[in-house]
């Protein structure tokens, strides 16, 4: 097959290495990607949310399946114009995105669907905003109501804080995402991602993960797009799991089937768990980032097949073979990253690391000139690898993020520390 990847990022880079892993895979086209995905597939560029230039694109380049990496092109209903074209994706449409476009949608669909998720309320005026959080007091959660590449979400620990947090989303902080609010009640507990692929009908479970949103170690600083990540996630027993199957998954699911948007692609499930019991922190509509990385290492060639398998209405028939194994990405940011931060620095010792089956550097944010690797973006590179043990996964992951010489990036040092028992 010839394949075609939108996206440039960390998880894409992580998609492309699964994909050509697997021998149905003929050509592999990345749009726009970036210098690490350069180096094992073909690199275009290509404005990913113009669903004509993509449908144009894959014309002209014989593509048999497109999978689409980021939010924005499924939320711009990049995958509606494909599906319309007669093209294979992998994707939810414009409608089912909206479980991540919309905040306020989803917790409709939760409401609805009778899904346990945190308590909240819905303004688009931000004078309605300040009282109800001078009502409800602190701590409490202050979102963005759309698509904010991960940064629009502030958990306020004092009324102050969430105060601030609404002047600056209908001040334009957040763009149009800002321009609804959704406020939520803070939800104390465990953070998980489960990962579920969908194609309408059957609901298949793909893995667990845990993410590390706060920029300092301890998890301390503003939130990130995502400073590390981990697989399988401790917290996820098949208990948790079945429920946040029975209760939160398939009832939504089901729900936006009913509405006559059948969810097709992976269904990204962000979880408090407290007590044995999942409610839904939210939906994203795509693999996360970093979370993928981790997925994709241990999932390997596989994961193109039941893409494949989603895509095609076939997930009833398809199986997920894990190995029992763990896998930990840690990610290499710009100084000064969530901030201002400088790009155009240029990043050595990539050449000499030892990268196996087990051990991979997926890039995020580069670009190759000159015969140079120069970083592009906040979050730079991951350092993934994967092992017998979470302890074991996390030495190799380590050793390669200090093997790599960059004097303008950072990285946490206590990417797993609660699931390694450490404080």
């Amino acid at each position: 097959m010839n394949i075609l990847i939108l996206g440039g990022g960390g998880r894409e880079h992580a998609l492309a290495w699964a994909v050509m892993q697997n021998p149905k895979c003929d050509k592999l086209i990345v749009a726009p990607g970036n210098a690490g995905i350069a180096q094992i597939a073909d690199c275009a560029a290509l404005d990913v949310e113009n669903g004509a230039a993509v449908v144009a694109f894959a014309e002209e380049n014989a593509i048999d399946f497109v999978i689409v990496g980021p939010e924005a092109p499924l939320a711009a209903g990049v995958a509606d114009r494909l599906r319309e074209a007669g093209i294979l994706v992998f994707g939810p449409n414009r409608e089912a995105a909206r479980l991540e476009a919309s905040k306020s949608f989803t917790k409709e669909i939760c409401d609805a669907a009778d899904a346990p998720t945190a308590g909240y309320g819905h303004f688009t005026d931000a004078e309605a905003a300040r009282d109800y959080v001078r009502a409800q007091g602190a701590p409490i959660v202050v979102k963005a109501d759309g698509l904010a590449a991960g940064k629009g979400v502030i958990v306020a620990e004092t009324v102050e804080q969430a105060l601030a947090a609404i002047d600056d989303m209908f001040g334009g902080e957040f763009g149009a995402a800002g321009a609804e609010v959704v406020i939520e009640e803070f939800m104390e507990g465990e953070e998980a991602s489960f990962f579920v692929l969908c194609d309408g009908e059957t609901v298949l479970p793909i893995g667990t993960a845990q993410d590390h949103k706060r920029v300092g170690e301890g998890d301390t600083g503003p939130n990130t797009g995502g400073m590390g990540a981990y697989s399988p996630a401790p917290v996820m027993t098949d208990a948790v799991t079945q429920k946040a199957l029975d209760e939160i998954v398939r009832p939504t699911m089901a729900e936006m089937a009913r509405r006559g948007a059948p969810y097709q692609g992976v269904l990204y499930v962000g979880l408090m768990i407290k007590d044995g019991q999942p409610r839904l922190v939210e939906y994203n509509v795509r693999f996360g980032d970093p979370e993928c990385q981790v997925l994709m290492l241990r999932l390997g060639a596989q994961a193109m097949d039941l893409m494949h398998a989603a895509a095609e209405g076939r997930l009833s028939e398809a199986r997920v073979n894990w190995a029992d194994d763990h896998a930990m990405t840690v990610v290499l940011a710009a100084k000064g990253y969530p901030g201002a931060y400088e790009k155009g620095t240029e990043i050595r010792g990539l050449d000499g690391l030892s990268e196996t089956s087990s051990e991979k550097c997926f890039h995020a944010g580069t670009r190759a000139q000159d015969g140079k690797i120069l970083a592009n973006g906040g979050r730079v590179l991951n350092a993934t690898a994967r092992g017998a043990t979470l302890a074991e996964a996390r030495d190799r992951a380590y050793a390669m993020a200090e093997a790599i010489d960059w004097p303008q990036g950072f990285y946490r040092r206590d990417i797993g520390w609660r699931a390694l028992g450490e404080s």
